[in-house]
């Protein structure tokens, strides 16, 4: 056997098991509910869902599909478009699926990160048939060694009838020994969970497994999909200026030092461009303690700005994932990889105090967050993880640019279209226009403020206006119900937020 696949497969009792990818996918029959192992594009099972997409072509079935959060290598766009998926949950970002999704011909369910384990712990959710999980070695002792991310495969494996392994052999060696698996007893049975700082560990190397349960180890050789992360620009630079702005501040007020508090940073551009602000701030010895990990941190890394990052996976552009691959010794010390609900766990954010930066779809002027819904109907992603970290964090802040589409949108509107986060779990929003700290503000305060911050000029007046007439009407939260979506009408009718008056040029 070659001398790579006996480094990794440790426990030689498996190694009869090892089967194609067309083999491992036969097995999987209409009706079956798989785990997948694969967040944000990371560590996916890669072979087996491909080859379902090929079985596709000659064979009607559907199956559900529950994940960590978003698949790489348009799995996500390649099962959808085959008509395979009946269910899917608890985090997509492909436009295939989206699509599908909004015509209604496959249901999404869009859960908080940290729940899925839970509802499948629990046997709420349909019982898993196959885990199938993305590996670097199976240890003699019968652990199993992630990949690039952690996500649900713990759960996975745990609760399937059946696993089968992707063994690939192009993710480094050298993630062994990164992990961090720790179990939680079912609810009501279990004690606190003991950890207590960003670079503690807990548990295992791997995910321990019953080797009967092993049907099938499947042979890889494929890095990871890169991020479809861009660049910083000119507003997200503006953006990451204005937080820089409040944390500094808040060090002013002797609530934060000059190494903050453990950061966490959601999936995407925008807030992957926030955070890469911090290089050139005075901000130092930094901790994140997040879901993911993108190019910013192992930039802040370069810089010296991070002693330690915790998280559940590692999503990085292609000329990043090659640079931190080849380097991987250097970061060893500094990482470590945890099932998504131990990062994402509540009783965790709420004990170390975490500083939280989410993305936004829109606001509204009372601080009410739309994460998921363009125009109140159409699935953008999913709430991810931002939920979890929002309810429970020290500081709650969303990130958005003010304006979308040339200027047609307005993110901040006067009742938002679909809400995420009520104003009850928003601390602070932050535009390219500046950003409004609504911690200890009555609505109409946070109103004035959000209008006067973080709006876009062209839209500031239009705001005003509908605030100043909903106050004349009244109310703790002052609306003019048969006005308050008129903004996303007038979108769909006339393809702009903004009203004839209130004409503004770029």
């Amino acid at each position: 056997m070659d001398k790579h696949i006996t480094e990794r497969l440790r426990m030689n009792d498996l190694h009869t098991r090892i089967v194609s990818a067309d083999e491992a996918a036969s097995w999987i029959q209409d009706g079956m509910t798989l785990g997948l192992s694969g967040f944000t594009r990371a560590g996916d099972a890669k072979a087996v869902p491909t080859s379902l997409v090929e079985r596709a072509k000659t064979e009607t079935f559907k199956v559900n599909i529950f994940t960590g959060a978003s698949l790489g290598f348009d799995l996500d766009k390649l099962m959808a478009e085959a008509g395979i998926i009946n269910k899917r949950l608890p985090f997509q970002a492909d436009p295939s699926m989206r699509k599908k999704i909004n015509d209604g011909n496959l249901y999404f369910v869009d859960q908080h990160l940290s729940h899925t384990a839970e509802l499948i712990r629990s046997e709420v959710l349909d019982p898993i048939d196959y885990a199938i999980i993305e590996a670097v070695a199976i240890t003699e002792e019968g652990l199993i060694i992630p990949a690039t991310s952690v996500g649900n495969s713990s759960i996975f494996i745990e609760k399937a009838r059946n696993v089968i392994i992707e063994l690939n052999l192009a993710q480094p060696a050298e993630l062994e020994g990164l992990h961090d698996i720790y179990s939680l007893n079912e609810q009501g049975k279990r004690g606190p969970i003991m950890l207590t700082s960003v670079n503690e560990r807990i548990g295992e190397i791997g995910i321990p497994v019953d080797p009967a349960k092993i049907k099938g180890i499947v042979i890889t050789k494929s890095l990871d999909s890169s991020s479809t992360i861009v660049p910083p620009d000119e507003e997200t630079a503006q953006m990451a200026a204005h937080l820089i702005t409040f944390f500094r501040e808040e060090v002013k007020a002797g609530r934060l030092t000059n190494e903050l508090a453990p950061l966490q940073s959601g999936i995407g551009s925008v807030a992957n461009a926030v955070l890469h602000g911090l290089i050139d701030s005075e901000f130092e010895n930094l901790e994140v303690y997040s879901e993911v990990l993108q190019d910013a941190v192992f930039d802040l890394f370069d810089h010296g700005k991070i002693r330690f990052a915790s998280a559940c996976s590692i999503t990085l552009s292609e000329e990043k994932m090659n640079e931190v691959y080849a380097n991987l010794e250097k970061y060893r010390d500094k990482l470590i990889l945890r099932p998504q609900e131990i990062s994402n766990h509540p009783e965790l954010i709420r004990r170390l105090g975490l500083l939280s930066i989410n993305t936004a779809l829109e606001a509204d002027i009372y601080g009410n967050i739309n994460s998921t819904h363009v125009s109140g109907t159409k699935m953008m992603n999913g709430i991810g993880g931002s939920g979890d970290f929002a309810r429970n964090c020290r500081t709650a802040i969303f990130v958005t640019k003010s304006t979308a589409k040339n200027g047609t949108i307005s993110s901040i509107v006067p009742f938002a279209s679909h809400v995420d986060h009520t104003e009850h779990d928003v601390d602070i929003l932050v535009t390219e226009q500046g950003y409004a700290d609504l911690r200890g503000l009555a609505p109409r305060e946070r109103a004035l403020v959000i209008i006067h911050n973080c709006a876009h000029p062209m839209y500031k007046e239009q705001l005003l206006q509908y605030f100043e007439e909903a106050s004349l009407r009244g109310g703790q939260t002052p609306h003019i119900l048969e006005k308050a979506f008129s903004w996303h009408t007038r979108l769909a009718d006339q393809g702009t937020m903004l009203e004839k008056q209130f004409s503004f040029s770029l």
